[in-house]
């Protein structure tokens, strides 16, 4: 049984008005303690939620029942739609938190196709099932574009006769929408908050992205570079990165340490003490060196340095877990209302069938930690035994390593990508498998395929892409793209805090 309903109001007034109190004068007999809750008002209406909650003997105050007023929620929405999805999400779960029932209703009063979209995408986001507020004349089309955009999740058309025990039935919706992935991943990175190393303070996105983690209290955070300058640069910006540590790799107490134990670490490879102590100047090995020596828990770079200058010091000085040779890199994919995992994105070209055996492993790994059941297809050109080839056999050859080496894991292939994510088409090309049309982790043949592919739902689908995360290192050393925006750094700096966990 839902503890929850999203209700969306009609044009009406008065029969929004009617259907509400309906609704309330029924849930308050069912629950011991219900809430209201919505996430956008008009402020003439704050009056009149009042008067709901003293009428139902509703024990919450008339700010706990809204989250923005209409004019502050366009504000926040065009600065910052991350923040304006995340406050409502945060304020949301702390009423799920302590009452027993809440009833969220529409920003607006809208008629089928005024204001839908966000109204929907608030419903996505809280997991509550909609009850719409729909006249007869508009049934039709409203059935048809609920259908389509909950994707066969159950709603309810109402009217003022609405049948009660039909939306007592409704059951809560299970959407990975990023928004709530994000939120999810903040709350486990505040539970336990973690020390991220930042080599690359010169540049501006990395600052803007630092002013923002500081507000957020999610990680301590550690700057690379010389204190002066980066005071100098964020006073340019407008930023207050107060309370941020920052070390500057030239000069710092630690070189000595450090330089010691790069040496001990790289003698045997031919390394000598002045060259490391060389080398631990440099920024992109000083960090790694913080992560070693534990006096951080993770670095994050790439925005100005290559992904080979990010990876090569971890591989020399960090080093892969046991069982694993090789690093592989995932991104985490955000679709309107789901999230999949892509591999291996970033790091190599043309991997063996052990290495794609690994990374479907560590892959799995990583899903788990962030939240996903992982459902593992192993990509290719060929769905089943369908298909002959070189690439084919060698998918093969990785998904039997898989299962002999890691017999836990829910995987499955060769398949196409639409085999692998749509029911209909995985019914039709592999109808036996658990997997095929369930999937949520993809395991890509080559580095062609999967950066392309990523790249590709990233700008044409405008899906968010978290990542590159790099798998397989004993501590996280995670590489940004180049091109990366603030906020993907603030989403990666999260990400590798989990890890760190």
């Amino acid at each position: 049984m839902m503890a929850n309903l999203y209700l969306m109001r009609s044009k009406s007034d008065d029969l929004n008005t009617l259907i509400t109190k309906k609704l309330l004068a029924n849930y308050t007999k069912h629950y011991k303690n219900v809430a209201i809750y919505c996430p956008v008002i008009y402020v003439h209406r704050i009056a009149a939620v009042q008067e709901w909650l003293e009428e139902f003997n509703i024990k919450q105050s008339s700010k706990e029942s809204y989250g923005f007023t209409l004019r502050d929620a366009m504000n926040t929405f065009s600065h910052d739609p991350h923040y304006f999805f995340n406050k409502i999400l945060e304020e949301y779960e702390n009423l799920k938190a302590k009452y027993d029932f809440i009833l969220v209703t529409s920003f607006s009063e809208f008629g089928i196709l005024d204001g839908f979209e966000l109204s929907v995408k608030l419903a996505k986001n809280l997991n509550t099932p909609i009850a719409a507020i729909i006249d007869q004349k508009d049934q039709n089309i409203a059935r048809k574009i609920f259908d389509e955009s909950l994707k066969g999740e159950n709603y309810a058309l109402i009217d003022a006769n609405f049948d009660f025990n039909e939306l007592m039935n409704l059951k809560e919706y299970e959407f990975i929408t990023p928004n709530r992935f994000k939120f999810e991943l903040i709350k486990k990175s505040v539970k336990n908050k973690k020390i991220v190393v930042l080599p690359e303070s010169d540049d501006e996105r990395i600052l803007r992205a630092s002013e923002i983690l500081l507000r957020s209290n999610v990680v301590h955070l550690i700057l690379l570079g010389n204190e002066t300058k980066i005071k100098e640069d964020a006073l340019k910006l407008g930023l207050d990165l107060n309370g941020i540590e920052v070390l500057d790799p030239a000069n710092s107490p630690l070189c000595e340490e450090f330089s010691a134990m790069l040496y001990e670490a790289r003698k045997a490879k031919g390394m000598s003490l002045e060259e490391a102590a060389k080398l631990v100047k440099d920024r992109t090995y000083f960090g790694t060196m913080l992560v070693h020596s534990k006096k951080a828990d993770a670095m994050v770079s790439g925005a100005s340095t290559t992904t080979a200058e990010t990876i090569r010091p971890a591989l020399q000085i960090i080093k892969t877990k046991e069982g694993i040779n090789s690093v592989s890199g995932i991104f985490f994919m955000g679709l309107e209302d789901k999230v999949l995992a892509f591999a291996d994105c970033a790091v190599n070209p043309n991997p063996t069938a052990e290495q794609l055996a690994q990374s479907a492993y560590v892959s799995a790994l990583s899903a788990k930690a962030f939240g996903l059941e992982p459902r593992i297809a192993m990509l290719s050109y060929s769905s089943g035994d369908s298909g002959k080839g070189e690439s084919v056999d060698l998918v093969n050859e990785a998904l039997k390593i898989a299962k002999k080496n890691y017999p836990e894991l829910q995987i499955d292939g060769p398949m196409q990508f639409d085999c692998a994510y749509d029911a209909k088409t995985a019914a039709k090309k592999m109808p036996n498998s658990t997997i095929a049309g369930k999937a949520n982790v993809y395991i890509f043949p080559n580095l062609d395929a999967a950066n392309i592919c990523y790249k590709a739902v990233q700008r044409t689908a405008n899906a968010l892409a978290i990542g590159p995360i790099l798998q397989g290192l004993k501590k996280p050393v995670n590489d940004l793209s180049r091109g990366c925006l603030v906020e993907d750094i603030v989403d990666t700096v999260i990400l590798s805090a989990i890890q760190a966990q």
